[in-house]
C-alpha cells in the first residue's frame, strides 16, 4: 500500500468510526453530537454541545489527527479504548501514537511512541 493510499484508507477508518460514536445520543439532556473532519489537515473530532438541565455542555469527546502517516490519539474523554477499536479495523499498532500520554510513558503503551 503507498502512502497516498495508506492515508486514505486511515481517513475513512477515522471518519466511520467517530460517526458511529457521534451517532449514539447521550442518555441526559439535549446535547447533539457533532463530527469534525478537516482532511486539508487530517483533524477530526467528536464534539458534545447542548445542555444538561441548566448546565451548558460543549467538550471534545475525542480528537484524532494523522502526522507523518500515524493516527495521533490526541484526546479520548469516553470510556472506549480508541486505539483498540483501530487495531481492530486493521490499523497496526506501530501506526498508532497515544498522543495524550507524555512522551516518557508512551514506550510502555505498546504503540507507536512518534
Amino acid at each position: 500500500m503507498d502512502n497516498l493510499e495508506k492515508i486514505h484508507n486511515y481517513r475513512n477508518i477515522i471518519k466511520k468510526f467517530l460517526r458511529q460514536y457521534a451517532s449514539y445520543k447521550p442518555a441526559n439532556g439535549e446535547i447533539e453530537m457533532q463530527t469534525i473532519f478537516d482532511i486539508e489537515q487530517d483533524r477530526y473530532q467528536v464534539l458534545a454541545i447542548g445542555w444538561d438541565k441548566e448546565r451548558r455542555i460543549h467538550g471534545c469527546s475525542m480528537h484524532l489527527d494523522i502526522k507523518a502517516e500515524k493516527i495521533w490519539i490526541q484526546a479520548n474523554n469516553t470510556e472506549i479504548d480508541i486505539a483498540e477499536a483501530l487495531v481492530n479495523q486493521g490499523v497496526p499498532k506501530e501506526d498508532i501514537v497515544i498522543g495524550l500520554q507524555p512522551a516518557y510513558l508512551r514506550q510502555y503503551t505498546g504503540y507507536a511512541t512518534v
